[in-house]
């Protein structure tokens, strides 16, 4: 129960009751028993007059009452209403929505203060994003010159065939961490521009299907030199409306993470479901993989930048922790929604439900 009802609901019952309280009297007194009340007024009996003035009384209690109680409320709900807009003000207000603002009445009230001191905290917070997503757009764009030139020098280094052995080997693994901090650099980017709102999605109709499939081909290979086994059990015609490069980039991202978030042996399966008639009108996709999964306390993390899961079954996994937040941000834009399921050391699902786009023409149904 809301604060402002239970005010109201308060007021009400204090009202009620002492109107039931004085009510009873009067009836006890002057219906039920009129001639003790006479005796002790010193009434005559022919003082009918002031008999019906007192009953008339009792009468106009009634409808007084109800009056009360609903001016009470309407009063409370108007008194109250500066509480239930500082509430969903307060429900709007995320890292995405920074921009919410009540408007004041300067009437130096209590409510007008709280809004002030509301309006002023969401301004430091909008400043603070704002100061975060330029420091890290630029501090991203800096670092990607010198990691090309790093990239480029140990490129050449590795051309020169007398670099061998335990050279080569750490030239190597200096090229992959650079690989993994441009990895890094361009995650960070793109997750400060969708939070800045300054990344455009083209919107065409997209067979998903088709691009599930040329997923799944790019996954056996990631999963061969693994021993993986990859299976596209189910692939239904289906097209939404979206950007295909950005629909290409969150499949292949699932894969790989379902591919590195394996073991040796283990499987991937692949499922893409159109809704039977009376259902939602969305698809829905579905990647398992085995492998040691993932605590069901940390579910509600994994799609946060640079969540990594369990250090002591992760540590080996190349990766910077962005994936799933990226992923999770092109679902979101899709207009759909994502989410994971896993029983750890059996299997993982993850579950992307995008809407249909609007189709003209049958399109047969394909098992693969």
């Amino acid at each position: 129960m809301s604060f402002r009802l239970r005010l109201a609901t308060l007021y009400a019952g204090i009202l009620l009751i002492s109107l039931l309280i004085c009510g009873t009297l009067l009836y006890q007194e002057w219906v039920v028993e009129p001639q003790h009340a006479r005796e002790r007024l010193g009434l005559a009996p022919e003082d009918d007059v002031v008999i019906d003035l007192l009953q008339s009384v009792i009468w106009v209690a009634v409808p007084a009452t109800i009056l009360g109680l609903s001016g009470g409320w309407l009063l409370m709900r108007k008194a109250l209403e500066p509480v239930r807009a500082l509430s969903n003000a307060v429900s709007d207000l995320n890292e995405s929505n920074l921009d919410v603002r009540l408007p004041r009445s300067f009437n130096g009230d209590e409510f007008d203060r709280l809004t002030g001191g509301f309006n002023e905290m969401a301004a430091r917070l909008e400043d603070s994003f704002q100061k975060i997503r330029e420091f890290t757009l630029r501090a991203s764009h800096e670092l990607k010159t010198p990691l090309t030139i790093m990239r480029g020098s140990l490129e050449t280094l590795l051309e020169d065939p007398s670099i061998t052995g335990l050279h080569r080997e750490y030239l190597l693994n200096e090229l992959q961490e650079v690989h993994r901090l441009t990895r890094i650099v361009e995650g960070l980017t793109l997750i400060t521009k969708t939070e800045a709102g300054l990344v455009t999605l083209q919107r065409a109709p997209v067979d998903l299907d088709n691009l599930v499939r040329e997923a799944y081909a790019d996954a056996q290979i990631l999963a061969r030199d693994s021993g993986l086994i990859v299976r596209l059990e189910t692939c239904d015609p289906t097209i939404v409306l979206g950007d295909q490069e950005r629909l290409r980039q969150m499949l292949l991202n699932l894969l790989d993470n379902a591919v590195k978030f394996n073991e040796r042996g283990g499987s991937v399966l692949i499922q893409l479901t159109k809704p039977n008639i009376g259902d939602d009108n969305t698809a829905l996709l579905q990647i398992s993989n085995t492998g040691p999964g993932v605590d069901p306390m940390a579910l509600s993390k994994i799609f946060d930048p640079f969540f990594r899961g369990d250090p002591a079954h992760n540590r080996e996994v190349d990766g910077c922790g962005l994936g799933l937040a990226i992923i999770r941000w092109i679902v979101l834009s899709h207009g759909g929604t994502i989410t994971a399921e896993s029983d750890p050391g059996i299997v993982t699902t993850i579950k992307v439900r995008l809407p249909l786009a609007h189709e003209t023409t049958e399109r047969v149904r394909i098992l693969c």
